[in-house]
C-alpha cells in the first residue's frame, strides 16, 4: 500500500505554480494530508482502526469518544478538501490566465499576417498594373469593348 507520488504539471504555467506552491510548508503539509486522505490506504487504516477498537472493547457500546473521535476528524478533513479545492482553483485560474495571454498573443499574430496579406496584395496589384500594357485609346481591351453591347 502507497499513496499516490506527486505528479508532476507538464504545462510551463503549471510548473512554475506548483514551485510556488512547494515553496510554503504549510502548502506541503496540506498536500500531503489531502493526497493520503484520497487515498485506499486512508480507508484501509480506518477499517483497521474501527475494527481493533471496537474489537478490543477500548470502551464500550455507544463508543462516544470514538464518535467524538471520528467528528473531529471529520471536521479537519472537510477543511482539507477545501484546501485542495482553493489549490486546484487557483491552477486553474493559472492555466486560464496563461491560455488568455497565448489567445491574445495569436490574435496580434493574426492581425500582423492579415496586414502582411494585404501589403502583398496591393505589391501584386501594383506589379500586374506595371506589368499589364495599357490599352491604346482607340483600341478596345481585351475581351470585347468597355460596356458591351446591348
Amino acid at each position: 500500500m502507497s499513496i499516490q507520488p506527486v505528479s508532476q504539471p507538464v504545462h510551463p504555467a503549471l510548473q512554475k505554480h506548483a514551485e510556488e506552491r512547494r515553496g510554503s510548508l504549510q502548502n506541503r503539509v496540506a498536500d500531503a494530508i489531502t493526497r493520503f486522505a484520497g487515498s485506499l490506504p486512508f480507508i484501509y487504516l480506518h477499517i483497521v482502526w474501527f475494527a481493533l477498537w471496537i474489537g478490543l472493547r477500548v470502551e464500550k457500546f455507544p463508543f462516544g469518544l470514538l464518535t467524538m473521535m471520528v467528528s473531529l476528524e471529520a471536521i479537519f478533513l472537510s477543511t482539507f478538501v477545501m484546501i485542495s479545492q482553493n489549490r486546484a482553483d487557483a491552477k486553474r485560474e493559472v492555466f486560464a490566465d496563461h491560455q488568455w495571454m497565448l489567445v491574445q498573443a495569436e490574435e496580434a499574430q493574426n492581425e500582423e499576417l492579415l496586414t502582411l496579406s494585404r501589403q502583398i496584395l496591393d505589391l501584386t496589384r501594383e506589379i500586374h498594373r506595371m506589368s499589364t500594357p495599357a490599352p491604346s485609346a482607340g483600341s478596345a481591351p481585351p475581351g470585347g469593348p468597355v460596356g458591351g453591347p446591348r
